[in-house]
């Protein structure tokens, strides 16, 4: 008897079909395809997918009545869930595993921890009780896997992920946002580039119309990872030959075209009117070979799974060791467990000293290596931002433009202070009113400046805190507190000193910058310029005076007696007032520098330490005996992590060894 595995008929033709053994769907090749097969099933039954770790795996998407069931039905050899609505509810994972050794097939679901074995006539049952304890009784849908281990004579060996069919209009006792239910479902598990997804068409639509073709298309545009199924091939043979080869959906790994399986006859028996419809049917005979046919597609499904599988195992293997690393490190950076005061209070000093020198770091010393692209955190050049816009608003005050009322009020203060005395000289009394007005002017800036700059201190100050403490959340509230206290009595402090350096400008006009007597000097050597333009009524009433800008002088020349007292008085004011407004800013740069500097060296450790230790203290070094529940359960995580990471480690381990072995 010859071998002839002809993939259209699928028996051997020398002997009568009663008594012939199937040949199987597809060459399993278990030496190459088993093994990692068997690893895959492995890792997801772990659930690295939990770790960001994508595995390879055949999304099966269609339409609600595409034949997406009778599909897997023929693949698998056994009957699947029917009836109205939606079947699958939840995403079915098939593990079908070629057992030419076995004397019957053996069937099991695998769900929540357990293993529930059944056979050929009960399985459908088995799947709907397992989906009703998983989903729950009624037509809702869940996304907790149900897996079914198919191992049987005969079946091509392949792991594939049956999603529910996409429905737009809910039925009785679906919720009303089923279709958005299902498409976020579908959307997870064909968006990873490892997803090969087969998408079950029917012949007898339009496949440009399906929507499982548009949500295909979202994910994979060029279909190089999409493979169709065209199902009922017998229900509309008109025009199929053209839809697959015109190929207007992009469907990159191509097309397969079957019959679905009709009523009573065995799987067998639909394999035999398969081959027999594209043999000899008019129209489905044009079809090439190479594309129709269940056998077919096994194979395709067969040799895409091992292409993907060779090709993605050595990422997975460079994941699953880069994502241990990562853990098993910051599981050795989180707290040991403290086990007495001693231990706690070394901690808090430990945490202490490395919070300061963070903030020495950034508040002193300018450095931002630990916060390289984080720009609020480098600190001393924000702090200079702040004090350059702080100096350009106290420049800018439109209250204290020299151009406004350009010697109006100079004109009209000499004239209140004016006595019985010598003519040529100023008295002190309008200078000092003067000043005194231009001080208030701006005597709203300096206290605005010192909150907003002691505000952003103190959110530096708290983050670095948080962050140096953030594995003993007991401790965290306390040092809040403390911190936001030390700040407040800070700010508290410069708000009175710049107060009282606003105070003192008022009273006194004194200054030793030899700066003064040369602006005034520049300034005063415009004055017969400017008495020129005021004496002389054909010229222009505008004048350009430096230091000053535009002026407009012709309301001024009607008032010529004091104009030369009230010109000096001005510009001793604009000389006087640049250095004032220099030392408001050098005043407070100076001042916030020993703030900062004094906050970080001396007090922030004072202050913490008084409010754990001191008479109201809360007592949370005694607290940090007691691990925090969200330390705990992070340190749990990451155990279980790095136990599913080692784990599934050695199962590829197992693999890689073996090949090499081979």
């Amino acid at each position: 008897m010859g071998d002839d595995r002809s993939v259209g008929l699928g028996v051997l033709e020398a002997e009568p079909v009663s008594v012939v053994r199937p040949v199987p769907l597809a060459a399993t090749y278990n030496d190459q395809i088993r093994p990692l097969l068997d690893v895959i099933d492995r890792l997801r039954n772990l659930n690295v997918m939990k770790e960001g770790i994508q595995l390879p795996t055949i999304v099966v998407v269609g339409d609600q009545s595409s034949g997406k069931s009778s599909v897997l039905e023929s693949l698998a050899g056994i009957n699947l869930p029917r009836g109205q609505g939606i079947c699958t509810r939840v995403p079915l994972i098939m593990r079908l595993q070629d057992n030419p050794c076995a004397d019957w097939p053996e069937l099991y679901l695998e769900f929540d921890g357990k293993v529930v074995r059944t056979d050929e006539d009960n399985i459908s049952v088995a799947i709907n009780d397992a989906t009703d304890e998983i989903a729950g009784h009624g037509k809702g849908i869940s996304n907790a896997p149900l897996t079914l281990v198919v191992k049987k004579d005969g079946v091509p060996d392949l792991t594939m992920v049956d999603l529910p069919g996409i429905t737009r209009v809910p039925v009785h006792g679906q919720p009303e946002n089923i279709y958005e239910q299902i498409s976020e479902m579908i959307m997870e598990y064909i968006k990873p580039e490892e997803s090969i997804i087969l998408n079950v068409l029917s012949s007898t639509v339009d496949f440009s119309t399906c929507e499982s073709i548009r949500m295909s298309q979202m994910v994979d545009k060029t279909g190089k990872r999409t493979l169709a199924v065209v199902t009922k091939a017998d229900k509309a043979p008109e025009g199929l030959l053209e839809k697959v080869t015109a190929d207007d959906v992009n469907i990159g790994l191509g097309y397969v075209c079957v019959r679905n399986r009709i009523g009573d006859e065995t799987y067998e028996e639909a394999r035999q009117e398969e081959a027999k419809l594209f043999g000899t049917h008019p129209l489905l005979c044009k079809i090439d070979k190479s594309i129709v046919g269940v056998p077919v597609l096994a194979q395709k499904l067969t040799q895409i799974q091992a292409t993907i599988m060779a090709q993605c195992l050595p990422e997975i293997v460079k994941k699953i060791n880069d994502k241990l690393k990562a853990n098993v490190a910051e599981l050795k950076k989180m707290p040991k467990t403290l086990s007495s005061v001693a231990e706690a209070m070394t901690a808090f000093m430990q945490i202490l000293g490395s919070a300061k020198e963070s903030l020495r770091k950034i508040l002193v010393r300018g450095e931002f290596d630990e916060y390289p692209e984080e720009k609020d955190m480098h600190c001393t050049a924000r702090l200079v931002e702040m004090l350059n816009q702080y100096s350009n608003e106290l420049q800018s005050c439109a209250e204290i433009d020299p151009r406004t009322n350009f010697l109006l009020e100079e004109l009209e203060v000499l004239e209140e202070a004016k006595g019985i005395g010598l003519p040529n000289f100023l008295p002190r009394t309008a200078f000092i009113t003067v000043l005194q007005r231009k001080v208030k002017g701006i005597s709203s800036k300096p206290p605005s400046f010192v909150a907003r700059v002691w505000e952003y201190i103190e959110g530096v100050v708290i983050r670095v805190l948080m962050q140096h403490s953030e594995n003993y959340p007991q401790l965290q509230s306390s040092t809040r507190r403390a911190a936001s206290s030390l700040i407040n009595k800070t700010k508290e402090k410069a708000m009175d000193r710049m107060m009282e350096l606003v105070e003192m400008e008022k009273l006194s006009d004194y200054t030793c910058n030899p700066e003064y007597m040369l602006e005034w000097n520049n300034l005063m050597s415009q004055q017969n310029t400017f008495m020129d333009t005021i004496n002389n009524m054909s010229r222009p009433s505008n004048i350009v005076l430096d230091g000053i800008g535009e002026v407009d002088v012709a309301n001024l020349r009607h008032r010529k007696p004091q104009i030369q007292e009230a010109f000096d008085l001005k510009m001793r004011i604009t000389a006087y007032w640049k250095i004032v407004l220099r030392r408001f800013v050098d005043s407070m740069a100076l001042h916030l520098l020993f703030s900062v500097q004094n906050l970080v060296s001396n007090e922030m450790e004072k202050e913490i330490v008084g409010e754990l230790f001191g008479p109201n203290g809360s007592g949370g070094i005694e607290r940090m005996l007691e691990e925090a529940p969200s330390v705990a359960s992070k340190r749990e995580k990451l155990k279980r992590s790095i136990k599913l990471l080692r784990d599934s480690a050695a199962e590829v381990a197992k693999i890689i060894d073996g090949a090499y072995n081979d």
